[in-house]
C-alpha cells in the first residue's frame, strides 16, 4: 500500500466514521502528508504500515530545522497518532509509533477572558443606525449568553430557535446536536434583528433559513465575525486581543465563578471531556482574595475586634 491509497482511506475514515468537520480533515490530511513526502524522500519504499518512531524522531528533527515549538509539535503529532490509530484498527499495525514518541510538555494557557465591563463597552460600541447593527449587536449578544463556537454561530437556522422553552440548538463538532438555554436579553436582539432588519435582506436560496446574512444574503463567513469582533475592540477601547472565541471562554468562566456545576457548564459547551472544562475553573487573583476575606473564619472580617 501507497502514501496515497493510505491518505483516501484515512480520509473516507475521518469524514463517514468520525464525522470529522472538513477543517480537521484538511489538518490531518496536510500532517500525513508532511511525512509522506519526508518518506518519499529519505526512506523510499517504506511503506505507511513500516514507519517507526526512530522515523518519526528523525522526521521531527527535520521539521522547520528542528525549530518546530512544542504547540505545533503537539498538533502535528495528534494528527498523525489518528492516522496510525486507524492503521491499528484495521489491524494494519500492531503498534503506534507515535506512542513511542515523547510529547512536548505544555503548560495550559489560560484563556483571554472578559469582563462585564468589556462586554458592555463591546455592545455600547455598536452602531444601531446602521443596517447591520442590530444583526451584530444580536450576535454578540449570543455568543456571550450561550458560549457557542463561531462555527455553530454562522451556521445556526431559524428553526434551531425554540423561544417558547428559552432554548437553541446547536450543531457541534462531530455533527452532535446540543440544546442550550438562551438569556433573555439574547432573545431580545435577535428577535428584533429578525423583524425588523433580516426581513431586508433578500436570501440566498441556500440560506434561506440561516439566522445571520451578510448585505448579499449570504451566511456570514468566520473570518467576518472575527473583524466584526476586532473593530468593535478597538472603536470600545479593549485592549485584549480578542475574538468570537473570547465570548465562549467568558460564558463559561463566568459560570463556573458564579458556581454553575461543572457537568453543566460541560454539557452547555458541547465538550467530550470533562477535562476540558476544567480550565475554566481558573480565578482571578482578585476574585480568590474577595473569597478568602468572605468567608475564611481567620480573615480580619471574621475576627472579633
Amino acid at each position: 500500500m501507497d502514501w496515497e491509497d493510505a491518505l483516501k482511506q484515512f480520509e473516507q475514515y475521518l469524514k463517514f466514521e468520525k464525522s470529522f468537520s472538513v477543517n480537521t480533515i484538511s489538518a490531518y490530511r496536510n500532517d500525513v502528508q508532511k511525512l509522506s513526502l519526508f518518506m518519499n524522500e529519505e526512506f523510499p519504499g517504506v511503506s505507511p504500515t513500516e514507519v517507526t518512531a526512530d522515523h518519526l524522531r528523525l522526521f521531527l528533527s527535520r521539521m522547520n530545522g528542528g525549530k518546530m515549538g512544542a504547540r505545533s509539535q503537539a498538533q502535528f503529532l495528534s494528527g498523525l497518532r489518528t492516522f496510525y490509530k486507524y492503521w491499528m484498527l484495521e489491524q494494519a499495525v500492531d503498534v503506534n509509533p507515535v506512542e513511542n514518541l515523547d510529547y512536548p510538555k505544555l503548560g495550559r494557557p489560560l484563556p483571554e477572558v472578559l469582563n462585564l465591563e468589556e462586554i458592555d463597552a463591546l455592545l455600547g460600541a455598536i452602531d444601531l443606525s446602521k443596517p447591520e447593527g442590530p444583526r451584530n449587536k444580536a450576535i454578540l449578544e449570543l455568543l456571550y449568553s450561550c458560549g457557542i463556537r463561531v462555527s455553530e454561530l454562522i451556521s445556526l437556522k431559524i428553526s434551531d430557535l425554540f423561544f417558547d422553552e428559552e432554548m437553541i440548538r446547536v450543531i457541534g463538532k462531530g455533527n452532535k446536536q446540543r440544546l442550550i438555554p438562551i438569556g433573555g436579553n439574547a432573545m431580545k436582539e435577535i428577535r428584533s434583528y429578525l423583524q425588523y432588519n433580516r426581513t431586508q435582506i433578500n436570501p440566498d436560496k441556500k440560506a434561506v433559513d440561516i439566522l445571520f446574512l451578510n448585505r448579499r444574503g449570504k451566511p456570514l463567513s468566520r473570518v467576518m465575525i472575527f473583524t466584526i469582533i476586532r473593530q468593535l475592540a478597538e472603536k470600545a477601547g479593549v485592549q485584549k486581543k480578542i475574538g468570537p472565541h473570547t465570548f465562549r471562554h467568558s460564558f463559561a468562566t463566568h459560570l463556573v465563578q458564579g458556581g454553575a456545576d461543572l457537568r453543566s457548564v460541560q454539557a452547555m459547551l458541547g465538550h467530550e471531556s470533562i477535562a476540558t472544562t476544567e480550565v475554566y475553573t481558573h480565578l482571578d487573583r482578585s476574585f480568590l482574595r474577595q473569597t478568602l476575606v468572605e468567608f475564611h473564619p481567620l480573615s480580619k472580617k471574621h475576627r472579633p475586634s
